[in-house]
């Protein structure tokens, strides 16, 4: 079979050159010329680990293949994945004009009876829109059929995920469509779960939420162990090791971000409301999401600091290690605030700096490296967790800093480790140590 996928983005991308991977013909197609060039000579425009080489050795192998034609995409292909972005509106719903112009061209183009299988996050009864409209633009009298294939990707993994997931959904109208996607996806090696459209259609959005809810209550138990004295390290073993709970999940910090679970809780409170459902408990998710990427600033705070014309880090600027991705990121609005409060703000990550000084420009200093980043500053927030920034030691802290002030929004070290030497330490849900000599450095702000 030949196999086309529309758009290059994280997810086409993957999809793209994982099925190359196993052996089929594939080619992947976006709008963007400039991006498909870049993928011919093997440079990726995202920033994803094993996916280079992959790329490069699919391409060698000639099983992987790049355009920017539509007439070259889609006039043979038998299967095409619509993998291009469902966006946020304003008001919360997905955006599908991309996955409508997609459908629109794919009807335009191809030749032969086609099976186009959605990978874009998509709402309730999208699929059969997607149907109706491609049957409405056909040039060619062809059969058109559908199928929901949504993935269940993390960035900075997602070459390992496709080769290591838990299942492979395939929401399809007929048993027949449905095998021959299954057949597609056997190599893969992963049990699949065939349903019917609509069901796979709500299996991303409930699994997206669900993993948000998940990650939004640890961290308001995390806000609580703050309060009565307990370790949000040991409350997430504790219940962790339940095996109806699982461990997964369970790491406290300063809120989700990225492309996904922001974006899609929006989406499934926008279609709960649409059927006039109160969702409340994702309401509330939301919500506790948004105040907690500032509770690190807000603890900062509430210990009555100013970091007015003090010299401030940020060090981690994507929503998670291991991407380029700041979409939602935490440290965005971490920053702002900085800003507005005079900080003189130095940021570091080893993979965002261009994407955010594009947006900040000369308001912020741009390190090299995180070492480079905390010579001689008064304060750091540590907002992604990156490698090279858990290693850091807090001897280094002690050389480099002016008197090291360290607020950990993903809980890097170790408690017990901090109270060994003379540090600020304050992270999430857990005992803050806190420096004898902190006032002789910081004006303390009279406490409201």
């Amino acid at each position: 079979m030949k196999i086309s996928v529309a758009g290059t983005g994280y997810v086409g991308l993957v999809t793209g050159v994982c099925l190359a991977e196993i052996g089929h013909d594939v080619i992947c197609y976006d709008v963007d010329k400039v991006k498909i060039e870049q993928l011919k000579s093997g440079h990726l425009p995202i920033y994803e680990p094993l996916l280079e080489e992959s790329i490069e050795r699919n391409i060698r192998a000639k099983r992987l293949h790049f355009t920017s034609s539509p007439l070259e995409a889609y006039t043979q292909a038998e299967i095409v994945y619509i993998a291009v972005g469902t966006p946020e509106k304003i008001d919360g719903a997905a955006n599908l004009d991309y996955v409508n112009s997609a459908a629109k061209e794919i009807a335009t183009y191809v030749q032969k009876d086609v099976i186009v299988v959605t990978k874009s996050t998509v709402p309730f009864g999208t699929n059969k829109q997607l149907k109706e409209l491609m049957n409405a633009h056909k040039r060619y009298p062809i059969k058109v059929d559908v199928a929901s294939n949504p993935e269940f990707l993390r960035e900075g993994s997602a070459v390992h995920d496709t080769f290591h997931g838990d299942r492979i959904v395939i929401g399809a109208e007929s048993e027949e469509v449905a095998s021959v996607i299954e057949k597609i996806n056997e190599p893969f090696k992963i049990p699949i779960i065939k349903t019917s459209i609509e069901s796979a259609e709500m299996i991303k959005y409930a699994a997206n939420a669900f993993l948000a809810m998940k990650i939004t209550f640890v961290n308001e138990i995390a806000n609580l162990c703050e309060y009565i004295g307990a370790d949000i390290q040991d409350v997430a073993n504790g219940i962790g090791t339940d095996q109806r709970i699982g461990k997964k999940f369970l790491r406290a910090g300063i809120g989700y971000g990225g492309s996904c679970f922001p974006k899609d809780t929006h989406a499934l409170l926008h279609l709960s409301h649409n059927f006039n459902y109160p969702f409340s408990i994702l309401e509330s998710v939301i919500h506790v999401n948004h105040h907690q990427q500032m509770r690190l600033y807000e603890k900062a705070k509430s210990m009555a600091l100013s970091f007015f014309q003090k010299k401030v880090v940020v060090l981690g600027l994507t929503f998670k290690p291991n991407t380029d991705d700041i979409r939602e990121a935490p440290s965005l609005r971490m920053i702002e605030v900085l800003l507005e409060e005079g900080a003189v703000v130095t940021v570091y990550d080893p993979a965002a700096m261009k994407a955010v000084e594009q947006i900040f420009g000369d308001r912020l200093t741009y390190a090299k490296s995180a070492l480079e980043a905390i010579e001689g500053v008064d304060a750091v927030f540590i907002v992604t967790e990156w490698d090279e920034i858990k290693e850091i030691s807090f001897s280094s802290y002690l050389l480099r800093m002016k008197q090291p002030l360290i607020f950990d929004g993903r809980n890097c070290y170790q408690v017990e480790q901090a109270k060994k030497y003379p540090v600020t330490y304050v992270s999430i849900g857990r005992e803050d140590v806190i420096c004898a000599t902190l006032s002789n450095t910081y004006t303390i702000q009279s406490a409201p």
